[in-house]
C-alpha cells in the first residue's frame, strides 16, 4: 500500500470493520519512534455523532406546531 501525495492511505475494509472504525470516526495517531499506530480518539474530546446531528438540525424547523398538533397528524383523528 502506498501513501498518496497528500499523506493519505486507505485502511483495508477487513481491518476497519474488525476495529469498528465507521465513517466519521475520530482517530488519533501515536508514534513511538518506530511504529505508527492508529487509535480511536478518546470519547469526550469531540461530540458524538448524535450530538453533531442535533446541533446540525437545531433551529432548522420551519413549522410552528404544538406537540398535540404534531401527534394529531400521526394519528387517525
Amino acid at each position: 500500500m502506498r501513501i498518496t501525495s497528500k499523506g493519505q492511505v486507505t485502511i483495508p475494509a477487513d481491518i476497519h470493520k474488525r476495529a469498528g472504525l465507521l465513517p466519521h470516526t475520530d482517530v488519533e495517531f501515536e508514534f513511538d519512534g518506530k511504529v505508527v499506530r492508529i487509535v480511536r480518539a478518546q470519547a469526550g474530546k469531540r461530540d458524538g455523532r448524535g450530538a453533531r446531528l442535533v446541533a446540525h438540525l437545531r433551529g432548522r424547523g420551519s413549522v410552528a406546531m404544538s406537540t398535540d398538533e404534531i401527534m394529531a397528524l400521526t394519528r387517525d383523528d
